[in-house]
């Protein structure tokens, strides 16, 4: 193994008891595609990633992974840096949100379905019908740099599942993915962005060693981490709205820690 692959693949600086002191701004993607037909905001259009992209690296920031992102902080390196997710796996992120993040040299990482391998969006009763990447597909992300986590097996709502659907989607999904890519993933995303203690601890015991949420509440740590949503409307004004929403947020939290 490189040593850059190996810098990859470094597990995640453990947080402290109380997590990180302010959280990372994470930005939370779908797909990139065909943005006309989309009742619930997922899809990005190529020309928009293009844009905000470029929003990005204007103001001096670059996108990156998040297990990149984490121990760039540990190390105190993170000055610059944004974290970059892609949730469910998309067919489309091979096609065309690759080529824009290495335009702008960027990565990211990308969080996909072991058990929906080739499928689609089946799980979203509107909308048109999205296929998912195939285990070639998450390989020849991997292979560029992206970091693959995992966002369960099949996409459930985990506050409501059994402990042994628990327990396959945390750790059965991470075993499944060390098969298709040689390396197990030190991340989870929450499917819908649902969570709790149970699965917080769930995530835990099958080794990740982060988990991304979208808004966790209450919930702290770095297995609670929050991000904002992405959509096609986000251009400059929205954007620059978000930052500064994220960074009054971290204010308001410093002074209630």
């Amino acid at each position: 193994m490189s040593t850059d692959t190996a810098s990859r693949h470094a597990s995640v600086p453990a947080p402290g008891p109380r997590g990180p002191r302010t959280r990372p701004w994470i930005l939370m993607y779908h797909s990139v595609g065909d943005a006309s037909d989309d009742p619930y905001g997922i899809t990005v259009a190529p020309q928009r990633l293009d844009h905000q992209l470029r929003w990005l690296t204007r103001r001096g920031l670059t996108g990156v992974g998040v297990g990149a992102l984490l121990r760039a902080r540990a190390a105190g390196r993170a000055r610059g840096l944004v974290g970059l997710t892609f949730d469910d796996g998309y067919a489309d992120f091979t096609e065309h949100a690759l080529p824009l993040l290495k335009r702008h040299g960027c990565t990211a990482t990308l969080f996909v379905l072991p058990g929906r391998l080739g499928g689609d969006n089946s799980w979203d009763p509107l909308g048109p019908r999205k296929p998912l990447l195939a285990e070639a597909g998450i390989r020849a992300a991997a292979a560029t740099g992206v970091e693959v986590g995992s966002h369960g097996k099949y996409h459930q709502d985990l506050t409501v599942t059994t402990d042994d659907v628990l327990h396959e989607e945390t750790s059965g999904s991470r075993m499944l993915l060390r098969e298709i890519t040689g390396t197990a993933p030190q991340g989870f995303c929450y499917p819908y962005g649902t969570l709790d203690r149970r699965t917080i601890d769930a995530v835990r015991d099958a080794g990740y060693a982060y988990g991304c949420a979208i808004d966790p509440g209450p919930l702290d740590g770095v297995l609670a981490l929050p991000r904002a949503h992405i959509s096609h409307a986000d251009r400059g004004l929205r954007l620059h709205t978000k930052r500064l929403l994220h960074d009054f947020r971290q204010l308001t939290r410093g002074e209630h820690r």
